[in-house]
């Protein structure tokens, strides 16, 4: 790693919305501005990373404070890309109590694309339209924060919860489905289906609520295209499954590229 880059690994980082973005200056407002001038202390002259939630991520430097936010000036790009070489979605069924906001944080410092939680027939919890819609945007805002603690350049979207077959069907169009189930036995289907997924597909993960999943909504999902897999011989809490299969396909996905390379030689 060379120095640039370990520099811009330190950077802090913050979103702003593309409008804001010019050829030469960024300007960003809201509650960012007081973490960075009042929280953060940064000074005029000193570098951050700014990023426009499409995909595009700048150097700047701050070049002042005016009421109505901070101005910065471009002078580079990073050298790193740091999205994952395919869009994994995470399938969540609804857990009890505030452990999603846990799973979004950390799904997203993994790479994931976007959270959907669902409703399962084994969930506790069951959200009502108004309580669904302060949900996601506290969910959405731990995503937003999750995204420049992790130097995303994006902040994936975090959906209001739904219903599982709305999920199934959300998730029809993707290459790949997964869903890792107890009672599936061996390793072997696992690995063959992970070691298949190839940069540049899509994936969808669908975990289970604390009781897992019942028979008939394995079979739901089968019927849709999802493949059962097993994660081994110990039964994971909800809150790790997930992340138990984004690290793996992290993993696997950054450096698969790599592994090409080694084999070609």
């Amino acid at each position: 790693m060379g120095l640039r880059d370990s520099e811009e690994k330190l950077m802090q980082h913050f979103f702003t919305d593309p409008a804001r973005v010019s050829r030469d200056r960024i300007f960003i407002e809201g509650n960012d501005v007081n973490h960075m001038k009042n929280v953060l202390r940064m000074k005029p002259g000193e570098r951050v990373c700014i990023s426009d939630g499409a995909g595009n991520s700048y150097l700047c430097f701050i070049d002042s404070y005016t009421d109505e936010g901070a101005e910065l000036s471009i002078y580079g790009i990073p050298e790193q890309d740091t999205e994952l070489p395919s869009k994994i979605f995470l399938f969540q069924g609804l857990p009890k109590g505030d452990k999603m906001e846990w799973i979004v944080q950390k799904a997203v410092e993994l790479g994931a694309a976007g959270v959907i939680p669902f409703a399962a027939k084994r969930s506790v919890s069951k959200l009502d339209e108004k309580k669904a819609e302060k949900k996601q945007k506290r969910w959405q805002a731990i995503a937003k924060g999750a995204a420049e603690q992790s130097g995303r350049s994006i902040i994936p979207e975090i959906k209001k919860a739904v219903s599982y077959e709305e999920a199934l069907r959300m998730a029809a169009k993707m290459d790949v489905r997964l869903i890792p189930y107890e009672l599936e036995k061996g390793m072997e289907e696992t690995a063959r289906v992970i070691e298949g997924i190839t940069p540049g597909q899509s994936v969808g993960i669908f975990i289970g609520p604390e009781g897992g999943f019942e028979e008939s909504e394995i079979e739901q999902a089968r019927s849709a295209g999802a493949v059962p897999v097993s994660l081994g011989k110990r039964i994971l809490r909800t809150e790790t499954a997930g992340l138990a299969v984004l690290s793996v396909l992290m993993y696997h996905l950054e450096t698969h590229g790599h592994n090409l390379i080694e084999r070609k030689a």
